[in-house]
């Protein structure tokens, strides 16, 4: 099968293309198809099905460029991983949900992405778990960032339990501060990516987000706040119902967390597991479980999180 796109109306072509015909290549690699640009045409062909989807994917990089002026490798890599996993879209989830950062357009990727978004927008509490790389943490900040610079909350408070993933923090040189420091990092990290470092000062300094250890939540009520607990498997069952107790007025809470990755001592219960067994059925709290198939890094994450998946599933069945 053949099919020719008009490429002359496409305005700079170049983005399109990559550099050194990079893109090309990559569609051409992963597709198995033939694609040569021939002024003012793009000719594609090979089997049908895979004619079709590299001619969907071109569409989509046009949109993308029209809308980011740019497309990087990573885009089209993100782009074929949609079609692989058979998560694309049936429309386009941007008119959805959009949420604007200082360096681009965040918008979800996935089916699961899109439900994990709409599931936040709608309830006051919502779970959220799945696999390293699916968008958590990420979107949860971005969702809230989103409300405060509509003024719909006055604040965001993003916390985490300081539990060691099998290393010890303890020994660090100076303060609390510097001491919690390396368990909040991944929260500034997707709150810099919102927004530029003097406005995230600003913000910060006047106590409209606050990054804080899990802890020192206790005895506080927050209203008119989104408050996301991340790494909440890591959670007991008594700090979680103390954070669930903070939700005020006119508030949103969002708990993250990936339940394959518990660092608790052995034997030790999490809250979160607990917290989503009694509680999922309760009206105005929502529910998200994020797959394999919403990863979004680097394309290698999924094969890597599936590779550890298969030796834990062999390791359980050596125990039994």
């Amino acid at each position: 099968m053949e099919v020719t796109i008009q490429i002359d109306t496409i305005p700079n072509r170049l983005e399109l293309f990559g550099q050194a015909d990079s893109h090309l290549r990559l569609l051409r690699k992963a597709l198995g198809v033939q694609i040569t640009a021939r002024h003012p045409n793009l000719i594609i062909s090979g089997k049908e099905k895979d004619v079709n989807t590299a001619a969907e994917i071109f569409d989509k990089m046009e949109k993308h460029i029209l809308k980011h002026g740019t497309i990087s490798e990573e885009d089209v890599h993100n782009l074929l991983g949609e079609y692989e996993t058979g998560a694309q879209f049936s429309g386009q989830p941007s008119e959805v949900i959009a949420v604007y950062s200082h360096k681009r357009l965040i918008e979800p990727f996935t089916k699961g992405q899109l439900q994990y978004i709409e599931a936040m927008l709608e309830n006051d509490i919502t779970f959220c778990i799945g696999p390293a790389g699916t968008g958590k943490t990420y979107l949860a900040v971005a969702v809230a960032v989103s409300m405060l610079k509509k003024k719909q909350i006055r604040k965001i408070i993003l916390a985490r339990p300081a539990v060691e993933a099998g290393e010890k923090l303890g020994f660090l040189p100076g303060d609390i501060q510097a001491k919690v420091n390396p368990y909040l990092r991944p929260l500034f990290d997707s709150l810099s990516d919102m927004m530029d470092f003097s406005q995230m000062k600003k913000f910060m300094d006047m106590d409209m987000i606050e990054i804080i250890p899990l802890a020192f939540m206790r005895g506080r009520t927050l209203n008119e706040a989104v408050i996301i607990c991340d790494e909440a498997q890591n959670t007991s069952p008594l700090q979680m119902l103390m954070v669930l107790t903070r939700l005020g007025r006119g508030s949103k809470m969002i708990i993250t967390g990936d339940i394959t990755q518990i660092d608790l001592a052995a034997g030790q219960k999490s809250g979160m597991i607990d917290a989503i067994t009694r509680l999922k059925r309760i009206k105005g709290i929502g529910y998200v479980e994020l797959l394999r198939r919403d990863i979004v890094r680097h394309k290698l994450v999924q094969n890597i999180v599936q590779a550890y998946k298969k030796d834990s599933s062999k390791e359980r069945s050596n125990e039994i």
